[in-house]
């Protein structure tokens, strides 16, 4: 019914290895995963976490077979890869990004907006950071880490409360954000879900993965799930 993605596209990896490791009690059978395999190899993981789940299950493994692997005390070190030369001159351009922040739902409405530029390439979360600095009390922000990345939880000092089931959600325009700078695509809640809301977001990414380009309109909104 999803094309493929079981739950959402970060709990593929784990999904994944428990499909290969219960084969191997149910039956044992052997489970047709090309269509959820090749979701993953469609899409471009940022984070860590994730990467660290999918890669077993890519190889046929699962994190149950991490003891039984063979590493010998006095296997060396691998050595280091050198990493790609940045592109300075495309480093140095800036680009231009409209960011607005609303809030129709509690206590006293606002709706304010400003107008940035940060690094072409910047993370969403650069783009917050300069608002901030440049009317910090109307863009002051906080947000809360997670395996995932961090999680806006706060904005012109609105906090999200999972009591109320309110959250900040980011749009480009009125479409979802997606992993990897697009939109328009993911539908859901957002590009910042709620962590009780993951299932509902399956390609969404949040302010520390998504690179806004030149002239996008972002919006935070502040609403309930």
């Amino acid at each position: 019914k999803n094309g493929g993605t079981i739950g959402n596209i970060y709990s593929m990896g784990l999904a994944l290895q428990a499909l290969e490791i219960s084969s191997r009690f149910y039956a044992p059978r052997v489970w047709n995963c090309a269509q959820a395999f090749a979701v993953v190899h469609r899409y471009d993981y940022r984070q860590p976490m994730p990467v660290t789940q999918v890669l077993p299950a890519l190889l046929g493994k699962s994190y149950l077979d991490a003891g039984s692997m063979p590493c010998p005390p006095n296997a060396g070190m691998c050595p280091l890869i050198p990493g790609p030369r940045l592109d300075t001159a495309r480093n140095a351009s800036t680009i231009t990004v409209h960011y607005r922040i609303i809030n129709s739902l509690q206590g006293q409405h606002f709706n304010h907006n400003i107008t940035v530029k940060v690094p072409a390439g910047s993370k969403l979360l650069k783009v917050l950071k300069v608002a901030e600095k440049m009317k910090p009390d109307i863009f002051s922000f906080k947000t809360k880490d997670y395996s995932w990345g961090p999680m806006v939880v706060s904005i012109h000092g609105l906090a999200a409360d999972s009591k109320d089931r309110t959250y900040w959600q980011f749009l480009s325009g009125e479409d979802a954000l997606k992993e990897g700078g697009q939109h328009g695509e993911a539908g859901g809640t957002g590009g910042s879900c709620y962590p009780d809301l993951t299932h509902t977001c399956p390609f969404a990414a949040g302010v520390g993965t998504y690179k806004p380009h030149d002239m996008e309109h972002i919006v935070a909104n502040f609403t309930t799930y």
